[in-house]
């Protein structure tokens, strides 16, 4: 390289500088020598080697001792480079009959240090011209240049804005320089997260050069420009028994800390801090709420919706009716929006809600009237009726003879709640027969029977009792031997006494035709004979059967 059409070498600092000595060497050398030349010109000489005895020999020269070292072909380097080193340097070759000079311009070269952001601000305030801090590069040449830069965009200089001062130090005893770059700064709301930074451009032996800084990011404060109010947890509903959090927060940087709440019911606003809270909310808790700042210049508000759901069941809890009677039953709902509303019998789902005109037996069991109320999650409610129905008890007694001839089946059908206790008798003797069986009891019914196989007339008497009443029927069952209209066990009372007459009336033409036939005094005789003997023929059980035909054969052989 060149400077001002000299040769230059370029050195960066604390290097060696390296000069050759660019004549030819020409005959008849005597010797060669470098100089540098003072800013007056006058020369000092800082090295000589002879070309005969080959010796080199070191100029007392202070700011070069022992940092000097010249070769045999006469290039001179010069150790730890310092700025002070920026001079032009001369090689002299020097014969018997002339001297020849070749002059070498030395440059240094120094990068400068990496630049920091110092003396940085706490924060940054809108509206407000202000320090942000100072961008310093240390040891640089020769001397850069600062730029600031905001997000990776150069920070031009506006009066009141944007102000930047550039210094520029030089260390007398290295000739270095330290740029110092203040930046005075107004920010916006928009600075917020904004990213500063410096970059030193500087001169190198290549050509010019940047080193950036570590970026900055400032705490921007702005006041509050709007207040925002807002119901936690940000559930779509809100029931009764709820807790809620009513929150208050502004958009300034640093945020409000405390607030006025509006709250329906209160004459006067609550002084707060940014959230207010609601334990257990109740209906009257709907409204408009609303908070501002402490100097009532913003203000936000919402509306809450407190849903609730009430259930009235009339009659409720456990009620006793009597058969036949009318229960009006009512489920009244009360809600904040539609609920949906459904009955259950005894943990089965009822399709339709219970009317009662007359109370049946099967009416009786545990109603659960059920709501919920829709989209609102966890607001359900329910009550419950034990509906009891009583009645005394109610007696149809039934006969049939079965199929193999040689017994009947006596059915006592009983009606009533409580449970009534059925007890078997034999009209006239007042046997007690304990070998009666019963079905299930089921919706107030069930049914108690025997068998016999009585040999004469019986009349047998069904006792039906419980809490209420002691009610009792007697049926009169003809003997085997005598044919008779059998009772299906489901005809009603009003067929049973019909059957009962024509069997009556079966057994009256029978005798006359008997009478008719034999001698009257015979057939009377023997049939009072029997009469007074029937009830010894009758087994206190009147259900075994093996035994009544034993009865039936001695009889036979008496009336022989």
């Amino acid at each position: 390289p060149l400077a001002l059409g000299l040769y230059t070498v370029n050195a960066i600092y604390g290097d060696t500088i390296t000069m050759p000595c660019r004549l030819e060497v020409p005959d008849g050398l005597m010797f060669g020598k470098w100089k540098y030349e003072m800013p007056n010109g006058s020369p000092v000489f800082i090295a000589f080697r002879s070309s005969t005895k080959r010796n080199v020999q070191y100029d007392d020269v202070p700011d070069y001792k022992d940092r000097l070292s010249l070769s045999e072909n006469y290039t001179l380097s010069i150790r730890n480079a310092r700025i002070s080193d920026e001079k032009r340097f001369v090689c002299m070759l020097v014969t018997e009959d002339d001297v020849s000079e070749e002059p070498t311009i030395v440059k240094v070269f120094k990068q400068p240090s990496q630049p920091e952001i110092l003396h940085q601000a706490d924060f940054l305030e809108t509206e407000k011209l202000q320090m942000l801090g100072e961008c310093v590069a240390r040891d640089s040449y020769p001397e850069g240049n600062v730029t600031w830069y905001k997000n990776g965009r150069v920070l031009q200089p506006v009066e009141e804005v944007v102000v930047i001062n550039l210094q520029k130090i030089v260390d007398k005893s290295t000739g270095l320089f330290t740029m110092t770059s203040s930046l005075q700064y107004m920010p916006t709301k928009e600075d917020a997260n904004a990213k500063f930074s410096c970059i030193v451009t500087y001169y190198g032996p290549s050509g010019q050069k940047t080193i950036q800084s570590e970026p900055v990011v400032f705490d921007v404060h702005y006041p509050t420009e709007k207040v925002t109010i807002q119901v936690l947890p940000q559930s779509s509903t809100i029931k009764e028994g709820d807790n809620i959090t009513l929150k208050c927060s502004g958009n300034g940087n640093p945020p409000p800390q405390e607030f006025l709440f509006y709250i329906p019911g209160e004459a006067e606003a609550i002084r707060s801090s940014d959230t207010y809270i609601m334990t257990d909310v109740r209906r009257n808790a709907t409204g408009e709420y609303k908070c501002s700042l402490t100097d009532r210049s913003m203000m936000d508000s919402t509306t809450i919706t407190v849903h609730y759901l009430d259930l009235q069941l009339t009659p409720s809890g456990e009620v006793t009716k009597q058969i036949g009677e009318a229960l009006p039953v009512s489920c009244t709902i009360s809600s904040s929006r539609n609920a949906t509303v459904f009955w259950i019998k005894d943990n089965t789902r009822m399709q339709t809600s219970p009317s009662f005109s007359s109370l049946q037996y099967q009416d009786a069991g545990n109603y659960i009237c059920e709501t919920t109320l829709q989209e609102v999650e966890g607001l359900k409610k329910r009550k419950t009726l034990k509906l009891i129905v009583e009645g005394k008890p109610q007696i149809k007694m039934t006969k049939k003879t079965n199929t193999n001839k040689m017994s009947k089946t006596i059915v006592c059908h009983v009606e009533g709640f409580p449970k009534p206790a059925v007890q078997w008798t034999v009209t006239g003797s007042g046997s007690i027969i304990n070998k009666a069986k019963e079905t299930k009891y089921v919706n107030g019914k069930f049914s108690s029977k025997i068998v016999i196989a009585p040999e004469e007339n019986v009349t047998l008497t069904c006792i039906a009792e419980n809490q209420l009443e002691r009610t009792v029927t007697s049926l009169n069952v003809s003997a085997i031997s005598i044919p008779e209209y059998d009772e299906p066990e489901d005809r009603n009372d009003d067929n049973s006494e019909k059957v009962n007459d024509q069997a009556k009336l079966i057994v009256g033409i029978v005798v006359g035709l008997l009478l008719a036939a034999l001698v009257a005094g015979v057939v009377y005789w023997l049939y009072v004979k029997k009469s007074k003997t029937a009830s010894k023929h009758v087994d206190k059980d009147l259900g075994n059967i093996e035994e009544n035909k034993k009865l039936e054969e001695n009889n036979h052989k008496s009336e022989t």
